[in-house]
């Protein structure tokens, strides 16, 4: 039991110090048909709405933006949302323990990632403790997703502070394309699963999707035995949409629990007696309502609101219980060939934080409000050029009103391709890890860090470059350089001054490239290939440095490249078989040497209601890990499981 103690104690001092300084496939034969036959045409205009909050085609949109469709889910046959963002190969996922992930782009990609926004029909899921996502929160029967859309940089005039690296906006299925029944189950040497979903018409004018889920995952391997990461979840939810006339009206809630295995004990150098670590225990509800009009001049009206409730167990960080309100309201008005978007919006979140054994936040509750205000203008100067200029207005408790705007813009040159720029300021607003934070032996103190009362907003001004075309009629690809001008990004005092506080004394450039294409070799072969390319300078502020100010070593967690292949092929008619291949290089910050892993999945449609598909992981490396130092990391095994899936 000691040996255990040491390991979580040297896994969670990264996380904890590093936090509060740096801190199953159905195989639809004609959904393959379509993946495997989609045109430059076809890609090009796949609407998307994240980055104007209007549906767009995609060659239009003056951002880099990757589209992780419906059909690309189901043949990577993953299990779990995180997984299925390894299928935009400019994201770095990186897996911490069998349902724990660090996920980001272009940098301070952590397991407290707070500078992308995650988002799941509107609904904003990052938490208020440190910007960030509990990912092990986070889940949906993935057959029901419509599309993932991810942007690479900035959206913080339409979406607001924290989507300052990126925006990963998870759009699930109208309730009228998912009627009937969808059941399945799998079982594998590590994850086990089943999930069951019913949809149907109500009246003629709307309909109904109610399901249900559960999975688990078994523990892993950490030097010197089970790194007692096992979890299981069981969720379920519902989506209602209704259609009469111009205006569509979507309820849809969720509420989930999950358990995962038991920790044991530690025993503090600090304390005659051992701390009882227990389960992590993840639970929440939402219910979220959305109203939209669109009028016959073009114009649309957009009501939204939701509640989400939130409740996890740790007892060696914390145990948050929190419950946040948002609703928001959006117009567009259109002026000739321009159109005019405006929008406000407000967010109250109230939360209560239990201790952790030597993480504790002062005052325990409180409350927060958020209020914005925002306005954009696309002008169609001719045909082919477009430009969009932004303001958004947010006002946040901690440091008052923020200022973000944006200026965007494309020209489709010809036919084939389309060139676009983009110039934005973006912030990363404070949260309670840098205000409220104190670490040390008890409650009473002596403390060891504590938050920086005034701790101010980390600051990104944004230049972005993209191109995406297509050549031969057969490859279509997209490039995109970027550039990050960042201040005031958290740092220490000096830390022989105790308690160390939190402060932004840091600045610097980070920047990079992103690579993505696809090449249709045969009409029943597909490959698909991309990556990214990231380079930091970052220093301490003029004036700062002589004072022996405490760094943030969560601000090189990042592989300075990674990339994918991926071979999507139509064997017959009835099955496809897809095989991945995913390098990452060394984490600088840690002890994670590069690696690879390859992936395979197969599915076949042996009867015209049931698919049975096979997935395997890890094939190439047997035993490594992604994510942390040797001793303290989990090690991923070679993984395999059997998908039987029924869709009368």
């Amino acid at each position: 039991m000691r040996k255990l103690a040491q390991r979580i104690l040297i896994r969670s001092r990264d996380c904890c110090f590093c936090a509060l300084i740096g801190c199953g496939f159905a195989a639809d034969t004609s959904a393959a048909d379509n993946l495997l036959s989609l045109s430059f045409e076809d890609l090009m205009q796949v609407k998307v709405s994240s980055v104007t909050r209007r549906e767009q085609p995609v060659s239009d949109a003056a951002a880099s933006i990757y589209v992780i469709t419906n059909e690309a889910i189901r043949n990577a046959g993953v299990n779990t949302i995180p997984e299925a963002l390894r299928l935009d190969p400019r994201l770095q996922v990186s897996r911490i323990s069998a349902d724990q992930y660090a996920i980001g782009v272009r940098g301070f990609t952590t397991a407290i990632n707070n500078k992308m926004l995650v988002l799941i029909d509107g609904r904003t899921v990052y938490t208020s403790l440190f910007s960030g996502v509990f990912w092990d929160h986070q889940d949906l029967i993935l057959e029901d997703i419509e599309r993932i859309e991810v942007i690479a940089g900035p959206g913080a005039t339409l979406w607001g502070t924290n989507a300052v690296n990126g925006v990963i906006n998870i759009i699930t299925r109208d309730s009228a394309k998912t009627r009937g029944w969808l059941g399945a189950i799998q079982g594998g040497n590590f994850e086990r699963g089943a999930r069951l979903r019913y949809g149907t018409a109500i009246g003629e004018q709307g309909n109904l999707r109610v399901y249900g889920k559960f999975f688990e995952t078994d523990s892993r391997r950490q030097i010197g035995g089970r790194a007692n990461d096992g979890a299981e979840r069981a969720q379920i939810g519902f989506r209602t949409d209704w259609q009469s006339g111009s205006d569509h009206i979507t309820v849809q809630g969720d509420t989930y629990r999950g358990v995962g295995d038991d920790r044991g004990s530690v025993y503090p150098t600090w304390l005659d007696y051992g701390i009882d670590l227990d389960k992590i225990k993840p639970s929440g509800s939402n219910l979220l309502a959305r109203w939209q009009r669109n009028y016959e001049n073009g114009a649309d009206l957009h009501v939204q609101a939701y509640w989400d409730k939130l409740k996890r167990r740790d007892a060696f960080l914390f145990a948050p219980n929190s419950e946040t309100f948002d609703i928001e309201l959006q117009q567009a008005l259109p002026m000739g060939r321009h159109r005019l978007m405006w929008g406000a919006g407000y967010r109250r979140t109230e939360d209560d934080v239990g201790n952790g054994t030597s993480v504790f936040f002062i005052p325990a509750s409180r409350s927060l409000e958020w209020g914005n205000l925002f306005s954009m203008a696309d002008f169609h100067i001719t045909d082919a050029f477009t430009t969009t200029v932004g303001m958004r207005l947010e006002h946040n408790q901690y440091t008052g009103m923020e200022y973000l705007p944006s200026i965007r813009g494309s020209w489709r040159h010809s036919p084939d391709g389309t060139i676009w720029a983009s110039l934005s300021r973006a912030v990363r607003a404070p949260a309670r890890y840098d205000r409220d934070v104190f670490l040390g032996v008890s409650r009473e103190g002596p403390w060891i860090i504590e938050g920086g009362p005034n701790f101010d907003s980390e600051v990104a001004n944004v230049v972005e470059i993209g191109y995406r075309g297509r050549s031969w009629h057969k490859l279509t690809y997209s490039l995109t350089a970027y550039y990050h001008d960042w201040d005031k990004l958290r740092s220490g005092t000096p830390a022989n001054q105790t308690p160390v506080q939190l402060v932004n004394n840091i600045e610097g450039e980070v920047y990079g490239a992103h690579i993505w294409a696809n090449l249709q070799i045969t009409p029943r072969w597909q490959f698909g290939a991309g990556g990214a390319y990231l380079q930091k300078d970052l220093r301490f502020k003029p004036g700062t440095s002589d004072l022996g100010g405490v760094t943030n070593p969560t601000l090189s967690d990042d592989a300075e490249y990674y990339g994918q292949l991926r071979s999507t092929t139509e064997l017959t008619n009835n099955s496809t078989l897809q095989i991945s291949l995913y390098r990452v290089a060394q984490l600088k910050n840690q002890a994670v040497p590069a690696h690879t892993t390859v992936n395979f999945h197969y599915a076949w449609q042996f009867h015209a209601d049931f698919a049975l598909s096979v997935t395997a992981q890890n094939l190439a490396d047997r035993d490594y890990y992604e994510y942390g130092d040797p001793v303290g990391a989990v090690y991923f095994d070679r993984s395999a499981w059997l998908t039987l899936t029924w869709e009368p």
